[in-house]
């Protein structure tokens, strides 16, 4: 399959206070040397902890903050080195879906408007032509004409999302990045919208960065799986070998945290020690032997690098080949 987007060594950091004059500033790391490929039509899944760097790399790779450094090559062309203007014309292959269904719609503006907007913008669209092809946007994602001259404030969480999502598709995009999309939803309506996204991929030949929380749904939907952990990637591998034998520690902890619906199952996986480090102080060498049950002082020392495993599995851990003995 054919590589749509490849993510180089992506770097991206935020000044958080201190003292300037006293020569002192404190920046925090969200992003720290991320690099990933993305196949046409595939959807990737961005998954770790509250905080780890996943909306960050999502926004960098979209532009929508800018990197410190590194590489998005995008249909073989650096996003980087765009100017605004080309950017902008890019914009049209490449669309974000957010988390917030509420805060993601202007709440001045009608339905029709909202998803006419991005065709209005790349003049793609005007008229009665117009108002066809958003009609036709909003059957597709489960709405219908009623809905065109309502206000977001009108609607449920759910068709929010489906107005977001509509909105994404106006104007026909290759990739989008999907933040979170459904982690502010009930579970039911959550299934729908998973469904809903599953449905146009195929319609519409999209590819997806799936960012999530939820191992479930990155289950559920994802093709490949990346694994964040204080702003870096630490395991990187096709759904099905992730979740079965995961070769990473931080990894191994999340999947165990799955509860399981069985009373008399006893976990023998030891609890993670302590919390996350803070991303100002990050701690030397690998981020995450402070909490690792299999840390060693290499550990402590060098950063392990992001190595293939074997059919594509890619994990940063010194210790790799031990990393199951916890595993339920």
């Amino acid at each position: 399959m054919e590589t749509l987007l490849e993510v180089r060594d992506l770097h991206k950091s935020f000044n958080v206070g201190g003292t300037p004059l006293a020569g002192k500033r404190l920046r925090l790391t969200a992003v720290d040397g991320v690099s990933f490929t993305l196949r046409r039509g595939e959807t990737l899944g961005l998954v770790g902890e509250s905080g780890c760097g996943k909306s960050t790399t999502g926004k960098a790779i979209l532009r929508l903050v800018e990197p410190d450094s590194g590489q998005v090559l995008f249909a073989g062309r650096d996003l980087l080195q765009f100017s605004a203007r080309s950017l902008r014309e890019e914009r049209r292959r490449m669309q974000m879906i957010f988390q917030d269904p509420y805060s993601s719609l202007n709440p001045r503006q009608s339905v029709a408007a909202i998803i006419g907007e991005p065709l209005r913008i790349h003049g793609l669209a005007k008229g009665a032509e117009l108002q066809r092809e958003v009609l036709r946007l909003l059957r597709t994602v489960g709405l219908g004409p009623e809905h065109l001259d309502r206000y977001p404030h009108e609607f449920s969480g759910g068709q929010r999302q489906r107005i977001g999502i509509a909105r994404a598709l106006a104007v026909s995009p290759d990739l989008i990045v999907a933040d979170e999309p459904v982690s502010a939803l009930d579970l039911s309506i959550q299934a729908q919208i998973i469904n809903l996204l599953q449905d146009v991929q195929q319609q519409f030949e999209l590819s997806y960065l799936f960012i999530a929380h939820d191992l479930s749904v990155i289950e559920h939907i994802s093709d490949r799986v990346a694994v964040m952990y204080l702003g870096r990637l630490v395991e990187l591998a096709p759904a099905t070998d992730l979740y079965r034998a995961p070769r990473h520690p931080y990894s191994e902890a999340l999947l165990n945290a799955v509860p399981v619906p069985d009373p008399k199952l006893r976990r023998q996986a030891p609890r993670l020690l302590g919390e996350p480090p803070s991303p100002i102080t990050p701690p030397p060498g690998c981020h995450f032997h402070p909490r690792c049950p299999y840390a060693r002082d290499l550990c402590r020392e060098q950063r392990p690098p992001l190595a293939d495993q074997g059919g594509g599995h890619l994990a940063a851990c010194h210790f790799s080949s031990e990393v199951g003995r916890f595993r339920i």
